[in-house]
């Protein structure tokens, strides 16, 4: 056991430093580490925050529940009315489809732009740089 210790030791080394601040770093570095992972989270606020919100879904829950039974306490459940409010879409009525129609697979592509000054060769953007 105390030959594996002085080979860790021997590894863990830093140069110009006895042998054994290489052992003490690690240790110092993991328990370090093990306070990290035993912290408890409210040291972080988590704990707080989480019991901010259960508040706050706890009156949104009570306001829901107090809504429905004002809802239920009026007059009986009315029918909801629907007006018609569907208008048909122009042209639709004036040319019906027939079977000796061929449908479109594509909508009609519309024509090249064409520019009026068409110059051959590149033409580059012109920057205006304040002087």
């Amino acid at each position: 056991m105390a030959e594996a210790l002085q080979a860790l030791a021997s590894r863990l080394a830093i140069p110009g430093l006895p042998d054994w601040i290489g052992l003490v770093v690690l240790l110092v570095l993991g328990l370090a580490m093990l306070a990290f992972l035993a912290m408890p989270f409210s040291v972080f606020g988590v704990k707080a925050r989480l019991e901010q919100i259960e508040a706050q879904l706890d009156e949104i829950q009570t306001e829901m529940r107090s809504l429905v039974l004002r809802q239920g306490e009026g007059s009986p459940r009315r029918k909801a009315v629907v007006e018609d409010d569907w208008v048909e879409p122009p042209g639709a009525a004036q040319r019906p489809l027939t079977a000796d129609q061929p449908l479109r697979a594509r909508p009609a592509v519309p024509p090249a732009v064409s520019w009026p000054e068409e110059r051959a060769g590149r033409v580059e953007p012109r920057f205006d740089r304040p002087r």
